[in-house]
């Protein structure tokens, strides 16, 4: 990826945390610290004035996943995993409406913006790489024939 792209999807990942910090004046829209803090001051306060729940969250894949335990970590959350749960499970502690509310949300835009962009240089390099036609298969009617239904 080029120097220009990473810096816009990056720029674009901090508008998307601006927004669930809740800005209240156009100058903190820019400030990626200062929504972080304020998100974290939202949640020490829910903290305090509602019951913490232990959560489990499944994520799809690894990209999913990293993402999440980032976006945790980065608003002092501590994920976790229970041993003998897939590695793709993700356990926090947190209280319902900051999972509602900002958590899943927020984790929802930034994972549906990271997997475009990362569908868009996939099949980018896939194209340039491999083979131009990067068009879904044929698909046929009828039944799988007996020699192919064992196989991958």
């Amino acid at each position: 990826m080029n120097g220009d792209a990473e810096q816009r999807l990056i720029d674009k990942l901090r508008k998307i945390e601006a927004l669930f910090a809740r800005p209240t004046t156009p100058g903190e829209r820019g400030a990626a610290a200062s929504a972080r803090e304020r998100i974290r001051q939202r949640l020490d306060h829910l903290g305090a004035s509602e019951h913490v729940e232990e959560y489990k969250f499944a994520m799809a894949d690894d990209w999913s996943r990293s993402l999440f335990v980032a976006l945790l970590r980065r608003y002092g959350l501590k994920p976790y995993r229970y041993r003998r749960q897939r590695y793709t499970t993700v356990m926090v502690q947190v209280t319902a409406s900051f999972v509602d509310e900002m958590l899943w949300p927020e984790f929802q835009e930034l994972d549906r913006t990271l997997r475009a962009h990362l569908d868009s240089v996939t099949k980018r390099i896939i194209h340039e790489a491999i083979h131009s036609d990067g068009s879904a298969v044929e698909e046929r009617g009828g039944e799988l024939a007996a020699a192919a239904q064992g196989r991958r």
